[in-house]
């Protein structure tokens, strides 16, 4: 880990073309991770953030400013650290900046309304998402899934998103909050939907970091595929065991959040329909 971004790592976070992860703690002390594609260095110890859509990311960095990002190119290289949020603007150079890129300022319904900005504490070097890795826990978890099956006749995710989850080409990111209160993000792109109501993964790749997640810990587990379709989970997680001869770990679900614009929402456990009485 370095305190400082290099000039090299700035001009690669500029493409609004990446994947951007804020991973932040709610007020319940629950990890919460959100997309935010417009992150980049405005220099070598300072991070920003593009609001586009207001969810509850952007106001749980407000209550507490504890955050860890990741950044991931398109040409698959990784960066991951940690920060603290100080303060947001509505204007200025940085908010004139990011409305002037195209993916925002040519967006048919609105563009960014407020920049936010983080002290870097540490980022890791530029390194490349390990491809061959990820295939082979990919397929040893989905052999291995069948056996972490829960039985449970209550669906939690809906088919699409069990669908999604078993695409083998989807992105997956696991977030939890460390003794310290910082929350970490570590890929675990070979996560699958055991069933509706688990997840499943195998250990192979981020090992070492996977296994520091406490047995019984509040993990949430990001999921996006291709077509920037996406889903966060939240649930406790199991530990691992051994499972046709594989290191297993999973996840029982307990909570959904539909974290597409532009209805950002929790649609597990569902919540009562009301009627509009008020206009």
């Amino acid at each position: 880990m370095k305190q400082e971004f290099s000039s090299e790592d700035m001009k690669e976070f500029t493409p609004s073309e990446k994947v951007g992860l804020l991973a932040c703690v709610n007020p319940e002390g629950l990890p919460h991770v959100a997309l935010i594609t417009s992150m980049q260095a405005k220099g070598p110890k300072e991070l920003i953030a593009g609001e586009f859509v207001t969810g509850v990311s952007k106001k749980y960095i407000q209550q507490n400013p504890k955050v860890a990002f990741l950044i991931m190119s398109f040409d698959r290289n990784l960066w991951r650290g940690r920060a603290v949020w100080t303060h947001l603007e509505k204007s200025g150079p940085e908010y004139e900046l990011m409305n002037r890129i195209p993916m925002f300022r040519y967006n048919t319904y609105f563009g960014i309304n407020t920049v936010h900005y983080f002290d870097l504490l540490e980022v890791s070097e530029k390194a490349p998402l390990p491809m061959n890795g990820i295939i082979f826990a990919a397929v040893k978890s989905m052999l291995a899934k069948g056996g972490l099956k829960t039985g449970k006749q209550e669906r939690i995710l809906k088919p699409f998103l069990e669908k999604m989850f078993n695409q083998l080409d989807g992105l997956k990111f696991i977030s939890y909050v460390k003794g310290d209160g910082f929350p970490a993000i570590i890929p675990v792109i070979q996560c699958q939907a055991a069933d509706s109501t688990r997840l499943a993964f195998s250990t192979g790749i981020f090992t070492d970091e996977l296994e520091q997640i406490p047995t019984g810990a509040q993990v949430a587990v990001y999921c996006m595929n291709l077509g920037i379709e996406s889903v966060l989970t939240r649930g406790t997680f199991n530990g691992y065991k051994s499972v046709r001869g594989i290191k297993m770990g999973s996840v029982d679900i307990n909570w959904v959040y539909n974290s597409m614009p532009p209805a950002n929402s929790q649609i597990y456990p569902e919540i009562p329909l009301k009627a509009v009485a008020n206009f």
